[in-house]
């Protein structure tokens, strides 16, 4: 299992693309912490904005798929997606992402 740390232009877009990986199963829920401010080296420029933070919760077979759904959404064209591996936990947590995971009928 997998967090999978995503920034996002702003809260509109971190909730259109936490509901959608929800929604499609490729996430069992996402966090939205919103204020982050960012500095970073784009395009030989310094630059700073604000952006807002969303955590997946996945599966790591799910990584690629969410990878590419979260691309597709996305207005950056080189948006950060970085999977963080979950090794420990709370087994009854870590069994519910693996239940929410899992497309019904």
């Amino acid at each position: 299992m997998h967090f999978v740390y995503i920034t996002t232009k702003d809260m509109d877009q971190a909730r259109s693309i936490g509901r959608v990986l929800v929604e499609e199963h490729l996430a069992a829920g996402v966090n939205i912490i919103d204020g982050m401010e960012s500095i970073y080296r784009w395009n030989d420029s310094i630059c700073e904005d604000r952006e807002t933070i969303l955590i997946a919760k996945t599966r790591s077979d799910l990584l690629e798929g969410l990878t590419a759904r979260v691309k597709s959404l996305h207005s950056y064209t080189c948006p950060c997606i970085i999977a963080i591996p979950i090794t420990g936990g709370n087994q009854e947590y870590l069994d519910w992402v693996q239940k929410s995971t899992c497309k019904q009928g």
